[in-house]
């Protein structure tokens, strides 16, 4: 069977990480045949270290209707992405995109229907998805083992990041460059998680954003949000990249024990009898449920990001299902607009939220943006991807 031919849209850090396992010919039934990048010097890297077998374009249309390939891997910065991936169905092209899917989910939508109209596979690069400890999770709680979910709580504060990081860059942490902070940059992995392992969608969300807490930044650098979920259950999610040492525990409660993720080890309290049953028939005045702590095995590897590639090419070459369909990166993304409105608005905010409400908030910020300049004139290409 004829290789599938893929093209790279941006060659910074991310796109060149790609570009390398490809031409290394680390994915089967993949070859990698063009890049674009509007950056000449970028351009004339990937000449010399690949020869005349990459063609390279100074911009991604001109890839996109080439005719040389099959399929794209966009990297570009993140408000581009729903532009670039329409574009690229449009040409009857396969996508695969970096995270996050947008930054506002108005956009993230209008990709979504695009790509349901059109019977191209589209992905997105959720890697953490293939983390076997995180796998491990979604099977205890899809499988009952954990019984159904009462509380979720997220502590990730350690994203440290000092004042010369943000300044290493003009885009670096505005709202016209990145179109956030913490949530945007470096927490999109850790959204998409809590909802697909938990398979929970909150119903409302109360957040507290604080932009610039002990930075000079625009954007939102510390975060605590509470969510209430259908079935009763509430959340909460911290997240700062100005606290030192951090925090990084995923604690999920069911009602037959407790799941803990803390230093890549999961472990798992867990109730001889549910909780429920326990209530209803104990008769005694203080009393608890027998637990037993379990530490759960884990397989090693896993997480790479060649193996969300290999998924979503092995998904165009035999129909099978995605890992990290496309469609679903609007998920993490509801939920940071959602924390971001509910600052902005000092108010709960209900799912779906308002996307017309969000975007005019957000545009507000746009315009006094330190970066808007810049982002107008687009030419930052890739420049988001390479921060982490």
């Amino acid at each position: 069977m004829i290789e599938t031919r893929i093209g790279i849209v941006g060659l910074g850090n991310m796109g060149t990480a790609h570009a390398k396992y490809l031409i290394q010919n680390e994915v089967k039934g993949a070859k990698l045949t063009a890049v674009a990048d509007p950056r000449e010097e970028r351009l004339q890297w990937a000449r010399d270290e690949w020869g005349e077998q990459i063609k390279t374009f100074g911009d991604s249309k001109s890839l996109y209707r080439s005719g040389e390939v099959d399929a794209v891997i966009i990297c570009t910065p993140h408000y581009d992405h729903p532009a670039e991936a329409m574009d690229a169905f449009d040409q009857n092209l396969h996508v695969l995109i970096e995270k996050p899917a947008g930054v506002y989910t108005r956009q993230v939508r209008e990709m979504n229907e695009r790509a349901a109209g059109c019977d191209k596979v589209f992905g997105i690069m959720y890697n953490q998805r293939t983390n076997p400890v995180f796998m491990k999770l979604k099977d205890l709680i899809d499988s009952g083992e954990l019984g159904e979910i009462r509380r979720t709580n997220w502590i990730i504060t350690d994203w440290y990041r000092t004042q010369h990081y943000y300044n290493s860059a003009g885009w670096r942490a505005t709202w016209a460059g990145e179109g956030g902070g913490v949530l945007i940059n470096q927490d999109p992995h850790q959204l998409d998680l809590w909802q697909w392992t938990t398979g929970l969608m909150p119903v409302r969300v109360r957040a507290f954003c604080q932009f610039g807490k002990h930075r000079d930044i625009e954007v939102e650098n510390d975060v605590t949000a509470y969510v209430e979920y259908a079935n009763g259950a509430t959340g909460v999610f911290v997240t700062s990249t100005c606290e030192a040492p951090g925090t990084n525990r995923f604690e999920v409660t069911g009602d037959r024990g407790k799941v803990v993720i803390e230093g890549n080890r999961l472990t798992f309290w867990r109730l001889r009898v549910s909780e429920t049953e326990f209530n209803r028939n104990f008769n005694g005045g203080f009393g608890s449920p027998e637990c037993w702590e379990i530490e759960v095995p884990i397989h090693s590897g896993g997480a790479g990001h060649e193996a969300i590639t290999k998924d979503w090419i092995r998904a165009i070459r035999e129909g099978t299902q995605l890992i990290a369909p496309g469609e679903e990166g609007i998920k993490g993304l509801t939920l940071s607009n959602a924390m971001l409105l509910s600052t902005w608005t000092d108010n709960w905010v209900e799912l779906p939220i308002d996307e017309d409400l969000f975007y005019n908030e957000l545009q507000k910020r746009i315009e006094q943006s330190a970066s808007n300049k810049q982002v107008n004139e687009h030419i930052l290409l890739d420049l988001s991807n390479s921060r982490g």
